[in-house]
This record gives C-alpha cells, sequence and structure tokens, in this order.
C-alpha cells in the first residue's frame, strides 16, 4: 500500500470537500476488484463488501466500503492525464524494484474501446493510443486519440516517454516525418512500416531494393506449428539520403521482410513483402526479431485486454471513466504479469478472486 500511496497520492480529489471516502482507498479497492476479475463499479461494490475484513488489515475504511456509485463518480470525474502521469511513476517505480529493463523494442498503435460509445455513435466509439514495452510484456502509457486521430494521439503520447535505448515500431499510418522527429527528440531509433501511401518514399525504397547493391541478408524459418510453416527473409541496406531528400529525421537505412507460409496440405501462399525505415542500421536477424516483436502489442496486450478484462465489452462511457478504467486494466495486467507465479494470466485472476492468501501476495508485489 505504501508503494501505491507514494506514487498515487499527488492525485487531486476532483470530488466535493465533503467527500466521505479517501480518494487513495476508493482506488486501491477498485485495483484489487480488478486483479480478481471486476469488469465494473458494481463489480469493485461487491468485492469490497465481501472482502471487507481482508481491506481492513491496511485500508482504514472510515466510512465503510464505497458504494457503486462512488466508484462510479470517481472515475467519471478523475483527471485522466493526472491519473495516467501517476500511472506512469508507479510503474518506473516497479519496474526498477522488480529489475525490469523497459528499453529495446517498444510498439505503438491504437485500440478502440467498442463499449465506450454513447447512444447512436456505436461506429465511433472511444479510441485510444498504447504504448508497450514488448521485452517487459508491460503496458508503458496510454492517450487518447483527440476527435478519434491516431497519428495525433501518438505523437502526444511520445512527449510524455523517455525513449534512450529503445526501438519505436509503428505500423505505416504512422510512418511519416513528425513521429520519426518526435523518437528521435525522445533519444530513441525507430522502425517503421512503409506502404504505398508514402508515394515517392515508397518508390524510391522499392527502387533501391531493385538495384544493385551491398546489402545484408538473414533467414529465419519457423518448425511446422499450428500446421502451417513459415520462411521469413530480412534484407537491409543503408541509405541516409532519405532524410535529406524526403525531409524524414534521423533515416539511416532501409528494411525488407519477405514471408512465406504453407498451411499443411495446401499449396504455399504467395509471398508478403513488408518494406520499413529504419533511424539505425542494423543486422537483418536483428530487423527479423524487431518486426516480429512489434505484434506483441497485439497479442500480449490488446489480446488479452479483451479476453481476460473484457475491455471491448465494458459499456462504461460517461465523461472520463472509459479512459480511466482503461489506465486501472493496464495497471492490474502489468502487476498480474510480473508476479513470479508461472500460472495462466486466466488462473492468476481467479486464484487471487478465491485465495485471499493469493491476493495479498499480488498486493504486496507492489513494492
Amino acid at each position: 500500500m505504501e508503494q501505491f500511496r507514494s506514487n498515487f497520492r499527488q492525485l487531486p480529489d476532483p470530488r466535493a470537500e465533503n467527500a466521505r471516502h479517501d480518494l487513495l482507498e476508493v482506488l486501491f479497492i477498485a485495483l484489487a476488484a480488478t486483479l480478481c476479475g471486476a469488469e465494473s463499479c458494481s463489480d469493485m461494490a461487491d468485492f469490497g463488501q465481501s472482502k471487507e475484513g481482508l481491506l481492513r488489515l491496511f485500508l482504514r475504511l472510515e466510512h465503510g466500503i464505497p458504494s457503486h456509485d462512488t466508484f462510479s463518480r470517481v472515475f467519471r470525474l478523475l483527471k485522466p492525464q493526472a491519473f495516467e502521469n501517476a500511472f506512469r511513476r508507479f510503474m518506473a517505480a516497479f519496474a526498477k524494484a522488480n529489475g525490469l529493463k523497459l528499453s529495446g523494442v517498444v510498439a505503438v498503435d491504437g485500440k478502440a474501446l467498442r463499449g465506450a460509445y454513447e447512444r447512436g455513435g456505436k461506429a465511433t466509439p472511444l479510441h485510444l493510443v498504447n504504448v508497450f514495452a514488448v521485452d517487459a510484456r508491460m503496458a508503458l502509457a496510454q492517450q487518447k486519440a483527440p476527435g478519434r486521430n491516431e497519428t495525433a494521439g501518438a505523437l502526444e503520447v511520445l512527449e510524455l516517454l523517455s525513449l534512450e535505448g529503445c526501438i519505436v515500431t509503428a505500423d505505416a499510418l504512422h510512418c511519416h516525418r513528425a513521429f520519426a522527429a518526435a523518437v528521435r527528440e525522445r533519444g530513441g531509433h525507430y522502425v517503421l512500416a512503409i506502404k504505398a501511401n508514402r508515394g515517392r518514399l515508397f518508390t524510391a525504397v522499392t527502387q533501391q531494393f531493385a538495384r544493385s547493391g551491398k546489402r545484408s541478408v538473414a533467414e529465419q524459418i519457423n518448425q511446422s506449428t499450428h500446421d502451417r510453416r513459415e520462411a521469413r527473409r530480412a534484407t537491409i541496406m543503408r541509405n541516409t539520403s532519405l532524410a535529406t531528400l524526403y525531409g524524414f529525421p534521423g533515416a539511416a537505412a532501409v528494411g525488407r521482410v519477405t514471408s512465406r507460409r504453407r498451411l499443411r496440405g495446401r499449396r504455399a501462399d504467395a509471398p508478403a513483402v513488408r518494406y520499413y525505415l529504419l533511424s539505425k542500421y542494423i543486422s537483418p536477424k536483428r530487423l527479423l526479431h524487431v518486426t516480429r516483436s512489434h505484434w506483441g502489442i497485439e497479442n500480449q496486450l490488446h489480446w488479452v485486454l479483451d479476453v481476460h478484462f473484457a475491455e471491448d465489452g465494458n459499456r462504461a462511457r460517461k465523461d472520463n471513466a472509459p479512459e480511466n478504467l482503461a489506465i486501472l486494466r493496464r495497471l492490474a495486467l502489468n502487476i498480474l504479469r510480473t508476479h513470479p507465479d508461472r500460472a495462466s494470466l486466466r488462473r492468476k485472476i481467479k486464484r487471487a478472486g478465491w485465495d485471499d492468501t493469493f491476493l495479498m501476495q499480488i498486493l504486496s508485489h507492489m513494492r
């Protein structure tokens, strides 16, 4: 509780001065409930009632357990920017205490909260931009995309981070000068997918590979899994002229990854060719690792949030509640994932709800 208190005590309480329940106690109960699988404010209140004896071991609870209306009011009124800042302070201290390195491949990608829409707005739900440390498997930050503009949201979230020692990956939507400049200004390097929508820049990259020239090549063949066999071949060529000719900050090399997949009992699929723009020359073997690692944000963050925390199905939609609850879910995911128990996330969540001793272990893990 002390580690949690030290990082979240600076949060301004948005409620009236006569609010009965301590803000940090409300947030702590909400986090503990989320660790145990709570999906709504009603779930949090029910969790508090059923675990009141346990919670009183380290919380005062002067006015008892908050109601579901209190949880809802807090998350609707709490400023997401302040909550996000506290989240990042906590995760920095948490990573340091647990010996986690937040460098390496850092993936940036957008995610819609499908249930976070008002009546008549199902086609335009809340859109967030997430940042994920692939090697540590930790969510680093999130930012609301203003006007559902993911490129603008990505630029805003990069401003919040220190990217020293990081290689930032993103899909072709973010292959533009402003994103590249933001990454370099924060001390990082980038590997950005580039597609035909970049016009002359894309043409220049593809033509370079069509011409003869010095290049490095590596190939990786994955053994047959899930009834499929995949071969991937990476090619890297140096090119610093793109930074001058097309005003692309820091461009130093271009990469190409060719994938061939064959399903069992079928003919091989047509080769898929992808091109990348890099701010740092790396080995082709490293490029294969970096480009494959980018999908960790989909498989290890977005999919997990939807399957284990039911994020897409969450209907919180009023005021700041969707953003704040999304931050809370990422905090819970990071804590569960770094707990040394080797059980799956699903089993950890269920066991935390069933076993008070295990829940205390997880909470004490937030040292």
